[in-house]
C-alpha cells in the first residue's frame, strides 16, 4: 500500500514539474537559450573540423604526373595524383573536434598522358614517385635453380615477371606452367636468345612472334606477353618499334645482379639492395647466386619500405596509399 502511494506521489510530482516548466516563461526562455548555445557550439565544432580538413588537403594533395620520354631514362610511366575528399571525410568525422587520420578519404586523379600515349621507346624503370620495385627474371637456362627461386618468392609473397625464351618454353612446358601457376607474370625474351641489334627486321619479327606463339600454345591465349625483354639488353630502334607492332613494350633494367658471373650471394644481395630505388627494375636469372641470395634481396628491398610487384604493377598509374601522404 505504502509503495503504491509512493508511486502515485512521484507521478504527481513529475506532472507538476512538467506543467510548471511549461507554464514558467523564465524556465522556458532558459531552456531555449541552452539549446541555442548547444547548437552554436556544435556548428563551431563542425566549422573547425571543416577548416582543419581544408588545411589538411593543402598539405597532402599531390598533382598527377604525366608519362613522358626522358632523355636518359626513355619512357617513364605516369603516376596518379591524390586529393583529400573533404566532403566524404567530413561526413565520416562529423561531430569530432579534430581529424581522425584513419577516417580520411582520398581520391586518385589520373594523369592526362599515359604510357600508351607515348611513342615506342624502351622502359628502364617505373615512376620514381612509386615506392615499388620489380624483379625481372630472364629465363633461357638454369632449370635446376628455378624451383628454389619460386619457393623463395612464394614464401615472401612476391610476384615477379619472368621473361621466357621461346625455345626454352618449347623444351620445358612443365616449368613454364609452374611459373605461371605460382602467379607470376610472363614476358617475351625472343626465341633463340640472339643479339637482336645485329639481326634484320624480318628475323627480329620472327623471333618475337615465334615466342608469343609457343607461349600461347603452352600457357593459353590470355598469357600472350605485353612486355618484351631483349636478350642481353641489345636493341636498336627497329627492335622497339617491331615489339610495339606486336603490342609489346620493351623492358630493360636499372639494377643488374650480374648473377651470370656467379658472385658471392651475400655481396650480390648487398649491392642490389644498396642500388634499388623507387621504380627500380632488377635484372636476374635462375643462377646459383640468385637462388641463394634472393631471400636477402627481397628482405632488403622491403626493409627500405618498397613493395615488390610485377612489371604490370609497376607500370600502372595507381598511386600507392598506405598512410596519409605528406609532402
Amino acid at each position: 500500500m505504502k509503495r503504491n502511494l509512493l508511486h502515485v506521489s512521484m507521478f504527481i510530482l513529475i506532472i507538476g514539474v512538467t506543467v510548471g516548466t511549461v507554464q514558467n516563461p523564465f524556465t522556458s526562455t532558459y531552456l531555449d537559450s541552452m539549446k541555442a548555445q548547444t547548437t552554436m557550439v556544435s556548428k563551431m565544432q563542425d566549422n573547425s573540423l571543416f577548416e582543419q580538413l581544408q588545411k589538411k588537403a593543402g598539405e597532402v594533395n599531390k598533382p598527377p604526373i604525366n608519362a613522358a620520354v626522358d632523355r636518359v631514362w626513355k619512357a617513364v610511366p605516369g603516376y596518379n595524383g591524390v586529393e583529400l575528399d573533404i566532403d566524404a571525410s567530413y561526413k565520416k568525422m562529423r561531430g569530432l573536434k579534430t581529424i581522425d587520420d584513419k577516417k580520411l578519404v582520398f581520391k586518385q586523379i589520373p594523369p592526362k598522358v599515359k604510357l600508351n600515349d607515348l611513342p615506342p621507346s624502351p622502359i628502364y624503370k617505373g615512376n620514381p614517385e612509386k615506392p615499388m620495385v620489380s624483379l625481372l627474371v630472364n629465363v633461357a637456362w638454369g632449370n635446376e635453380y628455378l624451383p628454389k627461386l619460386l619457393k623463395t618468392m612464394k614464401e615472401a609473397h612476391v610476384h615477379s615477371t619472368f621473361f621466357l625464351d621461346g625455345s626454352w618454353v618449347k623444351k620445358n612446358p612443365s616449368l613454364a606452367k609452374m611459373i605461371l601457376d605460382e602467379g607470376h607474370e610472363i614476358g617475351n625474351h625472343a626465341y633463340t636468345h640472339p643479339d637482336l641489334k645485329k639481326m634484320t627486321n624480318e628475323r627480329i619479327k620472327d623471333e618475337l612472334s615465334s615466342t608469343n606463339r609457343v607461349i600461347e600454345a603452352t600457357l593459353g591465349k590470355k598469357r600472350i606477353p605485353k612486355w618484351f625483354a631483349p636478350p642481353s639488353g641489345s636493341y636498336r630502334d627497329d627492335v622497339v618499334k617491331i615489339a610495339a607492332e606486336q603490342k609489346m613494350k620493351t623492358i630493360l633494367w636499372t639494377v643488374d645482379t650480374v648473377d651470370w658471373r656467379n658472385p658471392d650471394p651475400g655481396r650480390m644481395a648487398e649491392s642490389v639492395v644498396k642500388k634499388v630505388h623507387p621504380g627500380a627494375m632488377v635484372l636476374m636469372h635462375p643462377t646459383s647466386s640468385t637462388a641463394d641470395g634472393l631471400k636477402r634481396i627481397i628482405g632488403g628491398i622491403k626493409a627500405k619500405g618498397y613493395s615488390i610487384g610485377t612489371v604490370s604493377d609497376l607500370m600502372n598509374e595507381q598511386r600507392m596509399i598506405t598512410k596519409p601522404p605528406v609532402k
